[in-house]
C-alpha cells in the first residue's frame, strides 16, 4: 500500500522526480500526443513541407474549424499534434513572439530563435506546481538566412532539429517510412509527395483533399504558402493516392 501512495504521488505531483528519475506527468503529455493525428515534416534543399492527417470525426462538423496547421509568421509555418487547445495557446504564443521580435529588432525571427522561446514556455510548465504540461508536439519550418528549418517540440521543452519528422499518431510506423524514403537532394514538390505517402502509409494508402492540409515554405519566396484543394487533388491523383468518393466518405463517418 505505502507503495501505491508513492507512486500516486509521482503521478500527481509535477515538480517531483520518481526514484528512476522521470516526470511522469510529462510522460502521459507524450501520450497524449500520440493520440492525434499525425503531422509530418520534410525539409528539402528548396524549402520545407508540413502535412497532416485532418480527418473529421463526423459529417456535421465544420471541415474549416478543423485547424492543424498554422502560420506563425510570412517565413515560418507550424503544424501540431495533441491536445489542439494546447495547441492554440502555444501557437499564440508563438506568433506574439514573431511579432515583438520585429518590432524590437525590425527583422523577422529565426526559426531557432523562435523554436526555443517556444520550447523554454513549454518547460516552466514541468517545474511549476499547480499546472500540467502541454499535452502536444508542434513541428516549426521555416527559411532563415536563405536556409530551410525543420524543427519539433516536445512536452518536455526540448527543441529537436530534423531532416524529416513525424509527430503524432502511428509515429513508429510514419517516421519508419521517411527513414526508409527520405534522400537529401529531393525537391520541393518531392517533398510534398513524401509528406503526403508517409501520411498514406498509416492511411491504407488513400486520402481525400478534405482530409489533409499541406503547406510550404520555399527558399525562393521565403512565404508560408497552403495548398489549395484543387492543388492537394492534384497531387493526390499524380501518386494515386486518391481515395474515391465512396471510400473517402465511409472512412469520415
Amino acid at each position: 500500500m505505502q507503495g501505491q501512495n508513492q507512486q500516486q504521488a509521482y503521478d500527481r505531483g509535477i515538480t517531483i522526480f520518481s526514484p528512476d528519475g522521470r516526470l511522469y506527468q510529462v510522460e502521459y503529455a507524450r501520450e497524449a500526443v500520440k493520440r492525434g493525428t499525425a503531422s509530418i515534416g520534410v525539409r528539402t534543399p528548396e524549402g520545407v513541407v508540413i502535412a497532416v492527417d485532418k480527418r473529421i470525426r463526423s459529417p456535421l462538423m465544420e471541415r474549416d474549424s478543423v485547424e492543424k496547421i498554422h502560420k506563425a509568421d510570412n517565413h515560418i509555418g507550424i503544424a501540431s499534434a495533441g491536445h489542439v487547445a494546447d495547441a492554440r495557446q502555444l501557437i499564440d504564443f508563438a506568433r506574439r513572439r514573431a511579432q515583438v521580435n520585429e518590432l524590437r529588432y525590425g527583422e523577422p525571427i529565426g526559426v531557432e530563435t523562435l523554436t526555443k522561446e517556444v520550447t523554454d514556455f513549454i518547460q516552466q510548465y514541468t517545474q511549476v506546481g499547480g499546472a500540467r504540461p502541454f499535452g502536444v508536439a508542434l513541428i516549426i519550418a521555416g527559411i532563415a538566412n536563405g536556409e530551410p528549418r525543420l524543427y519539433e517540440t516536445d512536452p518536455s521543452g526540448t527543441p529537436y532539429e530534423w531532416k524529416a519528422l513525424a509527430v503524432g499518431a502511428d509515429r513508429g510506423d510514419t517516421r519508419e517510412y521517411l527513414e526508409d524514403n527520405y534522400e537529401t537532394g529531393l525537391t520541393l514538390d518531392e517533398g510534398i509527395g513524401l509528406a503526403l505517402k508517409t501520411l498514406a502509409s498509416a492511411n491504407d494508402d488513400e486520402l481525400t483533399p478534405e482530409g489533409v492540409g499541406v503547406a510550404t515554405v520555399s527558399t525562393e519566396t521565403e512565404l508560408f504558402e497552403e495548398l489549395t484543394e484543387d492543388e492537394k487533388e492534384t497531387y493526390l491523383e499524380d501518386l494515386d493516392l486518391l481515395a474515391s468518393p465512396d471510400e473517402g466518405e465511409e472512412k469520415e463517418e
